[in-house]
């Protein structure tokens, strides 16, 4: 359990990372042999791509390093439980052990909203671990999100001076 906390404290630094560039602050790092080969957070507002997320740019930057789509023998660390798309990603990337922080009960795809991880009729499961971090990981987003309301309600002071 020590070694999860360890690394999900590194996919913790990558949700920072997005935070600090007004990203919803998740991030993705990919472990191989007690070493980190990927790392990534979203970009979706930055780059203005849906995709973005930051489990699928993590999967791509780990399967260049590799020079293989296959991910075997890899743990991947996600702040927040995958989404269908990128559980989706993770099971197409045979990654065998998922780790993640906070369940996402609005689109969670590890068990939460759906459990694709161990669904019989596909071709690969993975073994799941959630709540490493779970209280930081949640803390990280309800912060983020809440800031977000807060700057939105506020009217903006060149607006109200022109008023």
């Amino acid at each position: 359990m020590q070694n999860h906390v360890y690394w999900m404290n590194r996919a913790i630094a990558e949700a920072r990372k997005a935070e600090a560039i007004a990203e919803i602050p998740i991030g993705c790092i990919i472990v191989k042999d007690s070493r980190i080969i990927a790392r990534a957070h979203n970009l979706r507002e930055k780059n203005q791509d849906p995709v973005a997320h930051a489990e699928l740019l993590a999967i791509r930057k780990a399967a260049k390093r590799l020079g293989s789509w296959r991910l075997l023998d890899t743990t991947i660390y996600v702040t927040l439980e995958p989404c269908l798309m990128c559980m989706g990603a993770i099971i197409l990337a045979r990654i065998p052990i998922v780790v993640f922080g906070c369940h996402d009960p609005k689109a969670g795809a590890a068990g939460s909203l759906y459990n694709l991880s161990n669904d019989p009729r596909l071709n690969h499961r993975c073994e799941v671990l959630s709540g490493i971090c779970g209280q930081e990981c949640s803390e990280l987003l309800t912060t983020f999100f809440a800031d977000l309301r807060r700057k939105k309600s506020r009217p903006s002071n060149s607006r109200s001076q022109n008023i």
